[in-house]
């Protein structure tokens, strides 16, 4: 696992601006490393609409530029022109195709999704049934029908920061009729993943 060194003056005029999704445990790592980074942390929901993610996600990389911020991004691809919006602020992310990746790593998380996972963090878990809800509607039948063509049991994912979130969770897979199973994840691949992302912006400031 590779950890940087982070040097305080080089850092305090940084911010990761991202996703909620895992704030507990990017808020752990942080701390945990002494990185001397600030956050700013977008609507994890934003996923679910493109238009507000690109328009938040702007926003907030501007309002943090016009603070003079030097800022590193906290996403995945979850955004089709994810690039173009970080070459428009000359800035970069995490590695990753999403955040289940990140948490996992790719060999993991492409494993269980061949065999029919649909991974669910705590957050999604506690927002659940409105989440769903506003995103296919009310129809019970379409929403498990959309479910079960792509999935066959839902994974929720447990890391040290994570409170108990059972019984959220076994309220959401009872939702979408699916069955529950349940993966405990330590942090080492998201710590290398957030390490790696904080030095290539180490690196694109001292050139």
């Amino acid at each position: 696992m590779k950890i940087i060194p982070i040097i305080e003056e080089k850092t305090d005029n940084l911010v990761l601006v991202g996703c909620s999704i895992l704030h507990k445990e990017v808020d752990f790592l942080i701390k945990k490393n002494n990185w001397h980074i600030e956050t700013h942390y977008l609507n994890s929901a934003l996923h679910n609409y493109l238009n507000r993610l690109s328009t938040e996600l702007n926003d907030a990389l501007d309002k943090e530029h016009d603070k003079g911020k030097e800022t590193v991004v906290f996403y995945g691809s979850c955004h089709p022109t994810m690039d173009n919006l970080l070459e428009d602020h000359a800035t970069c992310r995490t590695h990753g195709q999403n955040c289940i990746v990140m948490l996992l790593g790719y060999e993991h998380f492409m494993q269980e999704l061949s065999k029919g996972a649909y991974f669910l963090l705590e957050d999604w878990a506690l927002t659940w049934e409105p989440m769903i809800t506003e995103c296919f509607g009310n129809n019970l039948t379409v929403i498990r029908e959309i479910f079960h063509s792509s999935h066959k049991y839902i994974l929720a994912l447990r890391t040290p920061c994570s409170d108990d979130f059972t019984e959220a969770a076994e309220k959401a897979a009872a939702f979408i009729d699916l069955p529950l199973h349940w993966l405990d994840v330590d942090l080492q691949e998201l710590e290398t993943v957030m390490a790696d992302a904080i030095q290539e912006k180490l690196d694109t400031l001292e050139k």
